[in-house]
């Protein structure tokens, strides 16, 4: 899968650039070869290779598609971590089906952005989910949010169709929460939103302010994850309980 905004509208036409010099120089794509190519809002077209040259193909539409934005749209709240986990949550976001992710500076997660150093961190994230996206043949690529603090989480929660923290400790199991959730995902915009804490846990004062704004607090299940693992678990889940996963690659 290439990207290329916006697509052409002929029924021949060249990728150059780095899409092409990665189909033409990387994959090295031949005549004959199928190709896909999106917008990654939905639109993509079906091609096959008709000419090759150095950083550049030639690509003949054989299909046109458009598939709907997926509703309600799944939204996941990934606090900071130390490493490449953040990038790894990322990228493994993106595969399962998630629509937008967005990085969260918590109490307790050790890294901070701060400066040109956390835009290259966002970035980082940027590009893991672009790659996955591609990998995965998804045809609507996740939106990557700015940095927030729990002040602004809040009042994203707030505005929610559901919002769900994830905690350990919680009662109740987030299995099958979406499907017994009174919340009007039949409204356009509609979002579900998941908050994944750090590796230390999400404070108790954090875990509070979301709950006061509209989030039900929710286990994901008998064993504690990863910070990197845990929002990828937990989407899938929801994602099973909409019926998102029935859907194939041209749905979106």
């Amino acid at each position: 899968m290439f990207r290329l905004s916006p697509l052409p509208t002929a029924d021949v036409f060249t990728l150059s650039g780095p899409e092409g010099h990665h189909a033409a120089t990387v994959r090295r794509l031949r005549a004959g070869e199928p190709v896909d190519v999106t917008d990654g809002r939905g639109a993509a077209l079906e091609c096959a290779v008709v000419a090759v040259r150095r950083d550049e193909i030639d690509c003949a539409v054989r299909r046109r598609v458009d598939a709907a934005a997926p509703h309600p749209r799944l939204v996941v709240v990934q606090a900071l971590a130390k490493g490449d986990r953040g990038e790894r949550a990322a990228e493994m976001l993106t595969e399962v089906g998630v629509d937008e992710i967005v990085p969260w500076s918590a109490a307790r997660s050790v890294v901070r952005w701060e400066g040109e150093r956390g835009g290259r961190a966002r970035e980082r994230w940027v590009r893991a989910a672009a790659e996955a996206s591609k990998q995965s043949h998804r045809l609507h690529w996740p939106v990557v949010g700015d940095l927030v603090g729990t002040a602004e989480l809040t009042r994203r929660v707030a505005s929610a169709a559901l919002a769900v923290v994830l905690h350990e400790q919680a009662g109740d199991p987030l299995v099958g929460l979406a499907r017994r959730s009174a919340a009007p995902f039949d409204e356009t915009p509609a979002e579900i939103l998941l908050v994944v804490g750090p590796e230390g846990g999400i404070a108790d004062v954090e875990v509070d302010a979301l709950r006061q704004a509209g989030a039900v607090v929710a286990r994901l299940g008998p064993t504690v994850l990863r910070t990197s693992t845990a929002g990828v678990v937990a989407s899938s889940v929801v994602l099973a309980d909409l019926g998102r996963w029935d859907a194939r690659l041209d749905d979106g």
